[in-house]
C-alpha cells in the first residue's frame, strides 16, 4: 500500500515544547493534593487535565519523529529506534520507581508514619518484597502518581505496527482506535494491576488520545488550512463547550452552586471517568487544542519571548523533567504535611519545585551540547594547516 499521509515540515514546533513543559509543571502541582497553587491548572476549569495534554503531545511527537524516520530509512530502522526509545522510557521508570519507593520508606521511617506506605500503595513491599518488586518490573505495581509513564511505555511499545498502518490508511487506523476505545469502555477491558484492581490509566482507552495526536501529526482533519479547521461554526461550538465544562466543573467543586443546576445535566458529565477516558474529557481536550491551534500558529512570534523559555526548555527535556517532578511532588507533599501548610508555604514549595525542574532541564540541555563534538569549520582547518606549515618551514 502506498503512503497516504502529509508529513509536517522539519524543525521543532515550539508550541509542543511549550505545552509539554506546562503539562509537566501542572502534573507536579496536581500531585500535591493540599496545595492551593494547583488551582491555576486546567483540571479546575474543565473535564481534562495535564495528563490528557501529555499523552496527546507524546503521540504527536512520537508519530512525527518515527514516521519521518521510517520514510527516510525504512520500517525496520524506524521500529528498532522506536523500541530503543521504549527501553529508555522503561529504564527511566524503573529508576524513578526505586527512588520513589526509597523516598517513601525513608519518610515513613524517619517520621514514624506508617500510614504513608499504605497511602502511596507500597505496603506490599513490606509484606511481600520479592513479589512486589517483580510486579513492579512488569509495570503491574505502581505507587500512587507513577501511572503516566507505564501508560506511555505501553503505548510506545505498540506503536510500530500501528504506525505502519497509519502511514498507509490513517483514517482506517483512527476508526480502529475508536472501535477499541468504545469496546474497552463497554466491556470493561483493562490491564490487571498488582496487588488487585486495574490500571488507573486504561491503555485500551487512552490509546485513543495518543493515536489522535499521531493522526493529527500526519495531517488529520486536513491540516491547519482545511475547511474544518477554519470553520467559524466549529470554533463557536468549541468555545461554548469549554464554557459549559467550566460551569460543570465549578458545580462539582462548589456544591452550593451545583444544586442550582438540573440533576440530569450534572449526571450527564459526572463521574468524570479518568481511568477509561470519559468522552467528555476527550471532547474537552479537543476543544482546547482546536481553539489554541486556531489562534496560536506554529510561527507565532510570542513563542520567542523569554518568559516562555523555561517552559519550552522543560518540554524539550520532558522525560527527565517529568521524573524529577514526580519525585519532587512527593517531597513537596510531605513537606507541606510537616509544615504549617499555610498558603505561603504552598507557594514556596510549588515555586521551588518548578525552579528545580527548570534547572534540571537547562542542565541536561547544556550537558547534551557538551557531548557533541565541536564543529570544525573549513576556515579553522585551513588555519590549522597553515600553522603547521609555518612551524615546519625553515627559518
Amino acid at each position: 500500500m502506498a503512503i497516504q499521509v502529509i508529513i509536517p515540515s522539519k524543525g521543532r514546533d515550539l508550541r509542543l515544547d511549550l505545552f509539554r513543559g506546562l503539562a509537566n509543571w501542572a502534573i507536579f502541582l496536581n500531585h500535591m493534593p493540599d496545595n492551593a497553587v494547583n488551582w491555576i491548572t486546567t483540571r479546575n476549569f474543565g473535564f481534562s487535565d495535564a495528563a490528557d495534554l501529555f499523552v496527546f503531545i507524546s503521540g504527536y511527537t512520537a508519530t512525527f519523529v518515527y514516521a519521518r524516520m521510517i520514510l527516510d530509512r525504512g520500517f525496520i530502522v524506524g521500529a528498532t529506534r522506536l523500541f530503543k526509545r521504549v527501553w529508555q522510557l522503561y529504564v527511566a521508570h524503573i529508576v524513578l520507581f526505586v527512588m520513589y519507593i526509597a523516598a517513601i520508606a525513608l519518610a515513613a521511617q524517619r517520621f514514624n508514619n506508617s500510614e504513608i506506605i499504605h497511602e502511596f500503595n507500597v505496603a506490599g513491599l513490606i509484606s511481600n518484597p520479592i513479589e512486589s518488586l517483580s510486579q513492579g518490573l512488569l509495570l503491574k505495581l505502581k505507587p500512587v502518581n507513577l501511572d503516566v509513564l507505564p501508560l506511555y511505555i505501553v503505548l510506545m511499545a505498540l506503536l510500530p505496527p500501528v504506525l505502519w498502518l497509519m502511514l498507509r490508511k490513517p483514517d482506517l487506523a483512527m476508526i480502529a482506535s475508536l472501535v477499541l476505545y468504545f469496546a474497552s469502555r463497554q466491556f470493561d477491558w483493562n490491564l490487571p494491576s498488582y496487588p488487585d484492581g486495574v490500571w488507573y490509566f486504561n491503555p485500551l482507552a487512552w490509546q485513543l488520545l495518543f493515536l489522535f495526536g499521531g493522526w493529527c501529526a500526519l495531517g488529520g482533519l486536513g491540516g491547519m488550512h482545511s475547511a474544518i479547521m477554519r470553520s467559524k461554526g466549529l470554533l463557536y461550538l468549541a468555545v461554548a463547550y469549554l464554557a459549559l465544562a467550566c460551569v460543570m466543573t465549578m458545580a462539582r467543586r462548589f456544591p452550593d452552586f451545583g444544586i442550582l443546576l438540573p440533576k440530569w445535566l450534572f449526571d450527564a458529565f459526572y463521574p468524570n471517568d479518568k481511568t477509561n477516558l470519559a468522552p467528555s474529557r476527550f471532547l474537552h481536550f479537543f476543544a482546547i487544542a482546536y481553539v489554541i491551534t486556531r489562534f496560536m500558529p506554529k510561527d507565532w512570534p510570542a513563542l520567542e519571548w523569554k518568559m516562555f523559555a523555561p517552559a519550552i526548555k522543560c518540554g524539550q527535556q520532558s522525560l527527565a523533567v517529568f521524573c524529577v517532578g514526580t519525585l519532587l511532588s512527593f517531597i513537596g507533599h510531605f513537606t507541606l504535611l510537616l509544615s504549617s501548610g499555610s498558603l505561603l508555604a504552598q507557594i514556596l514549595v510549588s515555586a521551588a519545585g518548578i525552579t528545580m525542574m527548570t534547572l534540571v532541564a537547562y542542565y541536561i540541555s547544556w550537558s547534551k551540547k557538551q557531548d557533541r563534538p565541536p564543529r570544525v569549520t573549513t576556515t579553522a582547518i585551513a588555519g590549522s594547516l597553515q600553522t603547521e606549515v609555518d612551524r615546519k618551514r625553515p627559518a
